[in-house]
């Protein structure tokens, strides 16, 4: 697929088509304003990943930024098989852009979430496997991985107002030391950092490559983190 080259960021109508399908989260009205998405959202998007992409080789050499829907970009569709709310469209667009030769939601990587009036700019793996949950657990009482850790997570620390997730079980595995220096971390079933902030006005332009890259540099050490404790395993 033939990709424009060039971002000159998202127009003020990715922002009005989300906050209007939030209230409009039907299919006639989707259909009606497929135009829209296209225009507003879905090609400032692949215009977004190829150019993102190559920046954040300077970091993460090993990136795939895939400009497709269903790649990078998420598809527009809820999966309500299982769920009590069925309204078929997302109302927020995600971007994530991986490292890693295993199936994409396995690799860590940079993930950008448009929820007007919020955007969202992350790193990691948001929810482990089971066996990547198990390698997980072994690597943060690892007597050199998990100081390793620890250090990553310092220095995002001290790099701004990041949080750190993801916080999920209330009780110890079983087997670990509940004392341990980085017991908290074995009740997170993933591993982000993430900055949340109002629509900054660099969204708008060009400029929000370098607004992303910035935030992404600082959060990276988890992402390398990562990627290394997945290169143990897939050796």
């Amino acid at each position: 697929m033939a990709v424009k080259s060039g971002f000159n960021g998202f127009p003020e109508g990715s922002v009005t088509f989300y906050s209007d399908l939030r209230e409009n989260n039907n299919k006639q009205w989707f259909d009606a304003h497929k135009g829209d998405f296209e225009t507003f959202v879905l090609q400032p998007a692949r215009d977004f990943v190829f150019e993102m992409g190559k920046a954040l080789k300077k970091i993460s050499p090993g990136i795939i930024a895939d400009p497709r829907v269903n790649k990078s970009i998420f598809r527009p569709y809820r999966d309500t098989r299982f769920s009590k709310d069925k309204t078929p469209y997302k109302t927020h667009l995600g971007i994530f852009m991986w490292e890693g030769n295993r199936a994409k939601m396995e690799c860590p990587g940079y993930y950008l979430h448009l929820e007007p009036p919020h955007l969202m700019l992350g790193a990691g793996i948001h929810c482990f496997s089971k066996p990547l949950l198990e390698q997980y657990r072994e690597s943060v009482v690892d007597p050199k991985r998990g100081p390793a850790l620890a250090e990553a997570l310092q220095q995002v620390k001290q790099k701004g107002e990041y949080s750190i997730g993801v916080k999920h079980y209330k009780k110890m595995p079983r087997g670990y030391d509940a004392a341990g220096e980085n017991a908290e971390l074995l009740l997170f079933n993933g591993l982000t950092a993430a900055f949340v902030t109002d629509i900054p006005k660099e969204f708008y332009t060009e400029r929000l490559i370098h607004y992303c890259f910035e935030k992404f540099r600082d959060i990276s050490p988890i992402q390398k983190w990562l990627l290394d404790m997945i290169g143990r395993i897939d050796k």
